[in-house]
């Protein structure tokens, strides 16, 4: 037994060999018909690829901000000096994380707020907003155009039985969006494409759009909207205690302004007047106006530091590589495209001649035995 299956091993490889000879040799014999299905899928491939519309892509690269932020040396300083305290805000403290920048462009309000965007295309036929021309003037392959036919045929067909909706005027209302609105605003955001590297942090922009210009003005508008939401978000706060600051600082002026004008008129009208009463209202109305000058200056200096935390927490942006006009398109890759059609061509042909070639004539010569 033993040596009976020490004869049988080394036969095995030869076995295998002889095998993938036969189904070399089994190809080579339908060679022909392997050429022209590998035609057939170029020509194929050659029409699907020229007739999908082209895609330009554009990039912009954004540099991280400094992580370290000004809470001590000359601010805390000044703070000091003003009466304030600063320590409550820790240095590089950040409510609003890079990652969250891809579900800010993708967000409804976001997108909405570039539909009134004037674009215009690299040859000067179309200049309209950003909503009307991804609603009007997408162009689409042929192939596109006729599997949609009938779903748009019967879309038309049943919207003849259903009650028109009314025409909305005036400004989009987020909370209730148009069929062709969140239609618009869903091909807008499959459009723009943020990513975020988590080692470097660095952010990249993509837009892309079927005119190479669009493609280009777009990003640089998606870019500084995005900024100034970032910009928005992280100052509001500051902002809002600047505001009401300013609104302290106004009164505290106004009330420093009318003391100062009670003492004055006050004094020049009672200049040679030697009685108590009188030298006792001049001295309360002269504690007024120090007291009110106390007041005035001590906000006057937080009103300062409001301006300084405003501009030191907002933040500054870098813009590695700026917005270009791309030369050439991003899609379709035509040559993929034909690589592909003849790849599966030919793995499809070669399949049908090993396998389903033979079994193909069976059942036939089984079904005239018949």
């Amino acid at each position: 037994m033993s040596e009976g299956k020490i004869q049988e091993t080394p036969q095995k490889p030869e076995e295998q060999e002889i095998d993938l000879i036969e189904l070399a040799q089994k190809v080579w014999a339908e060679r022909k018909m392997l050429y022209k299905v590998c035609g057939i899928a170029a020509v194929i491939g050659l029409i699907v690829g020229f007739s999908i519309p082209k895609e330009y892509s554009t990039e912009v690269t954004l540099a991280p901000e400094s992580a370290s932020k000004m809470n001590a040396g000359s601010m805390g300083a000044l703070a000091a000096m003003a009466g304030i305290n600063l320590g409550g805000a820790s240095a590089g403290e950040d409510a609003l994380s890079p990652e969250l920048y891809p579900d800010i462009v993708k967000s409804t309000p976001f997108l909405l707020e570039l539909f009134d965007v004037k674009v215009k295309d690299q040859k000067g036929k179309i200049d309209t907003t950003l909503y009307a021309y991804l609603d009007k003037y997408q162009r689409s392959s042929w192939m596109g155009t006729v599997v949609s036919a009938p779903f748009k045929a019967l879309g038309w067909t049943l919207s003849l039985f259903k009650d028109k909706p009314e025409k909305k005027e005036g400004k989009i209302d987020p909370f209730r969006l148009t069929l062709d609105e969140t239609r618009v605003a869903e091909a807008l955001s499959k459009r723009i494409l943020v990513t975020i590297d988590k080692k470097t942090g660095v952010t990249t922009l993509e837009v892309t759009m079927q005119d190479p210009l669009i493609s280009a003005s777009l990003t640089d508008t998606v870019m500084r909207c995005l900024q100034n939401y970032i910009t928005d978000y992280r100052t509001n706060k500051a902002r809002h205690d600047l505001a009401f600051t300013e609104k302290l600082y106004n009164e505290a002026k106004a009330d420093y302004q009318n003391a100062q004008k009670k003492y004055a008129t006050f004094a020049d009208a009672n200049q040679n007047v030697v009685l108590l009463s009188y030298r006792a209202e001049q001295e309360r109305l002269k504690n007024e106006v120090e007291l009110a000058y106390t007041v005035y200056t001590q906000v006057s200096g937080q009103l300062q530091m409001a301006r300084a935390k405003v501009q030191e927490i907002t933040p500054v942006y870098t813009v590695v590589q700026p917005a270009t006009v791309p030369l050439r398109a991003a899609k379709p890759n035509k040559i993929m495209i034909l690589i592909g059609f003849v790849f599966l061509a030919g793995v499809g042909c070669v399949g049908w001649i090993l396998f389903v070639k033979d079994l193909f004539k069976d059942w036939r010569k089984a079904n005239k035995a018949i």
